[in-house]
C-alpha cells in the first residue's frame, strides 16, 4: 500500500496544494481540509467535493492519482458552486462534460485557459488568499468583510458558493486541519491546541472526534 503526496508543478503553485497518487488498493481515512481534487481512477475524471466530516475511502483500482487544490480555486475553474458537490464524489463528465476524456493535467490546463465564472470567482486570487488565511487564522467575518470592501452578509454567501460552507464551517475545518498536522508531526495534544487556537486539550480532542471520528490519539497514530 502506497501514497504519497508530491510537490505541484511550478506553474501550478498558487492554485494547487499538491498532486498524489495512490499506486494500490487502500482503504484510508480521508478527514476534511477545505480542499477540492480532481482524481483520476478507472478511467474516469472525479471531482470530490468540499467535506464536512471524515469518510472512508475504499480504493479497489490497482492506481488512482489526483491534484489537490487549494481552498476555493476548484469551483472558479470549474463554473460549479462548491456546495453543489460538498460532500460528494461527481463523475467530471457530468458537470463539464465538454472536457471530458482528457487526463488530469491536460484537463487542467483547459480549464486554466478558460474565463473564471463571476458566480463562482468573486474574487481576483489575491483577495481569495487573504480571506482563506484571515478566516483560518480565526478573524470574524465582519474584518475580513471590511478588509475587502464587502458587507459581512454578502461574504457569508459567497463562502457557501466558493468554498461549499459558510464561514464558521470553513474556520472549523481549517483551525482542525492546523492541528492534525501539528499531532501528526508527533505533538502533544496540549500543545498542539494551543498553536492551532483551540481553547484547550478538551477543545480539539471534541472537535477532532466531531470531524475525523477517532480520538486525537488515534489520529496521531495514523488511524
Amino acid at each position: 500500500m502506497s501514497y504519497r503526496e508530491l510537490p505541484a508543478p511550478a506553474r501550478l503553485r498558487e492554485l494547487v496544494e499538491c498532486t498524489w497518487v495512490s499506486d494500490s488498493p487502500r482503504r484510508a481515512r480521508v478527514l476534511p481540509d477545505g480542499c477540492m481534487d480532481l482524481i483520476e481512477m478507472d478511467g474516469r475524471v472525479l471531482a470530490a467535493g468540499p467535506d464536512t466530516t471524515a469518510f472512508i475511502s475504499d480504493q479497489s483500482c490497482a492506481v488512482a492519482t489526483g491534484i489537490r487544490f487549494r481552498p476555493g480555486v476548484l469551483p472558479r475553474l470549474l463554473g460549479i458552486p462548491a456546495v453543489e458537490v460538498r460532500n460528494a464524489r461527481v463523475d467530471l463528465e457530468l458537470l463539464r462534460p465538454n472536457i471530458s476524456g482528457l487526463g488530469l493535467m491536460p484537463l487542467t490546463g483547459r480549464l486554466l485557459r478558460h474565463e473564471a465564472s463571476r458566480e463562482t470567482a468573486p474574487w481576483r486570487l489575491a483577495v481569495l488568499r487573504h480571506v482563506t488565511e484571515r478566516l483560518g487564522s480565526g478573524a470574524t467575518v465582519h474584518s475580513v468583510a471590511g478588509e475587502i470592501g464587502w458587507s459581512a452578509r454578502n461574504l457569508q454567501r459567497q463562502c457557501v458558493t466558493v468554498y461549499g460552507y459558510g464561514p464558521a464551517t470553513l474556520r472549523r475545518i481549517l483551525r482542525f486541519r492546523k492541528a492534525v498536522r501539528l499531532l501528526e508531526a508527533g505533538m502533544s495534544a496540549a500543545d498542539a491546541a494551543t498553536m492551532s487556537g483551540y481553547a484547550d486539550q478538551s477543545h480539539l480532542s471534541r472537535q477532532v472526534h466531531e470531524l475525523a471520528g477517532v480520538s486525537a490519539g488515534q489520529l496521531g497514530c495514523g488511524a
